[in-house]
């Protein structure tokens, strides 16, 4: 939007503010981000794994929910960059990736949903 002409002139800073805006690429990564915690039950696993690292499992047992459908959350969270695994033997662990896009979004979580952090 640089150069641009706006068709009106409200005598905001509609010019400063375009020369700043995001392009749909620049964006994208946390626009998926916010989609994927747009679902309640892949919300508290990513809250979950903010807390700590887990299995499958464990994690389904915590949540109350089938394996199958945690895996599904889990791949979601993966693939928009969220959470990151690591196998030991054949087990399979995953934890909040150490991005400050998860971070900020774990900070935010608990600040509109009033949630206490566990101690650690």
């Amino acid at each position: 939007m640089k150069n641009q002409i706006l068709p009106h002139n409200h005598g905001y800073n509609e010019e400063k503010v375009a020369q700043h805006m995001p392009t749909e690429n620049e964006i994208a990564g946390v626009s998926d981000a916010m989609k994927q915690l747009g679902d309640p039950s892949r919300l508290r696993i990513f809250w979950l794994l903010c807390h700590c690292e887990e299995c499958v499992l464990n994690i389904a047992a915590l949540v109350n929910m089938s394996s199958p459908a945690v895996s599904h959350h889990l791949k979601l969270l993966k693939s928009s960059g969220l959470i990151v695994s690591r196998r030991d033997g054949k087990e399979m662990y995953y934890r909040t990736a150490d991005t400050e896009l998860a971070q900020v979004l774990h900070h935010t979580i608990e600040k509109l949903g009033k949630i206490t952090c566990p101690e650690s």
